[in-house]
């Protein structure tokens, strides 16, 4: 019988793309999302649907939120799990300096209640989708997972790094647990298939889904944040990744567990940093359309430039970023050109 895990968050950006991986990898993954970032289709997330389509497959999904303890013990329950793969929890910067509160809530007590419930139900190995902003404002270049932590410029940043703390205070107090710490740059572009990929609600937060938006004709024209960044042409410098390499990287994670791990933490990112106007530039390539944008204000919290040292999870996982910047664009301007409004139907503004 293949593996059994448990996916939260599993209908969003990145978890969906994890689930194919899981599902081409000969797992069973079994998927919860909230649909807060998520479209839905009838009962299921649009993003599934479509994954069970075009892997010809069947996905078993539960609408459930992690705040919901007693409908998270009902799937422990129901379901013997090898080991929980978490991203559910809310991930927009600016809006976690607005609303403090509630990403505490919703990201920490979310996360309580999943390793409470694992905990009661035996179940031991967790891969945990944290982020490059546990590190903060870079004290050196590239990044490397010996960096010091906790200086984050945010409280979604914050989010994460109490959540590794939780995690590594877990392991040490229960010597079986497992968990793999994945810190996350930039992730970008889409499945080859174009059937799936970033659908932000609302107005993008991150660069690239913005950029798409504006050669797509869903906006007028890109706010690039700073140009007077000490970067090559001014403007802030980051480390992109594919997002299926970044899902490759969740499962090697997962094979890492059965060596009985204890608690590990690696960078997933190619190690190369890109700025924003590379970036445009790129794009452009890849829709050949020209990008507006105008220069505004940087915002504040943001550091000019963020890359990774990836060397520890090619030695310790086996895992490398394989797509460069062109494939990158490439697959994120044949999901934004074949689905100019995302997952929903019909025009959105």
């Amino acid at each position: 019988m293949p593996q059994k895990i448990l996916v939260t968050g599993g209908a969003g950006y990145i978890g969906s793309h994890c689930v194919v991986e899981l599902i081409e990898a000969g797992y069973h993954p079994v998927v919860i999302d909230n649909f807060s970032n998520a479209v839905r289709d009838g009962d299921v997330p649009e993003s599934l649907r479509r994954i069970e389509k075009f892997l010809n497959t069947q996905i078993e999904f539960h609408e459930l939120d992690l705040l919901d303890k007693p409908g998270l013990e009902k799937i422990f329950i129901k379901h013997s799990f090898y080991a929980v793969m978490h991203f559910a929890g809310l991930k927009a910067v600016g809006e976690s300096v607005e609303q403090p509160l509630r990403y505490y809530r919703v990201n920490l007590t979310g996360t309580i209640d999943l390793l409470e419930v694992m905990q009661s139900h035996g179940v031991r190995n967790l891969v945990f989708s944290s982020s490059a902003t546990v590190y903060g404002d870079p004290q050196k270049l590239p990044i490397d997972e010996q960096h010091p932590v906790g200086g984050c410029t945010n409280p979604y940043g914050k989010t994460k790094y109490f959540i590794e703390e939780m995690i590594r205070d877990q392991c040490t107090a229960e010597k079986d647990w497992n968990a793999v710490l994945l810190r996350y740059f930039n992730p970008i572009g889409a499945h080859i298939s174009g059937q799936i990929g970033e659908d932000p609600q609302g107005i993008p937060n991150n660069l690239l889904p913005y950029v798409a938006q504006v050669a797509i004709g869903r906006r007028k024209h890109l706010n690039v944040f700073g140009n007077d960044y000490s970067t090559p042409d001014g403007t802030g410098v980051r480390d992109y990744i594919h997002v299926v390499d970044l899902a490759k990287g969740h499962i090697a994670a997962v094979r890492k567990l059965k060596d009985n791990c204890g608690c590990k933490v690696y960078n997933l990112g190619t190690g190369t940093g890109y700025s924003v106007l590379q970036m445009v530039n790129a794009m452009e390539k890849a829709s050949g359309r020209k990008i507006a944008y105008q220069i505004a204000p940087r915002r504040s919290g943001d550091v000019a430039s963020c890359y990774a040292d990836p060397t520890l999870a090619e030695k310790e996982l086996g895992w490398k970023a394989e797509y460069g910047l062109e494939r990158m664009c490439e697959d994120l301007w044949r999901w934004q050109s074949q689905n100019p409004t995302g997952f929903s139907k019909g025009t959105q503004p």
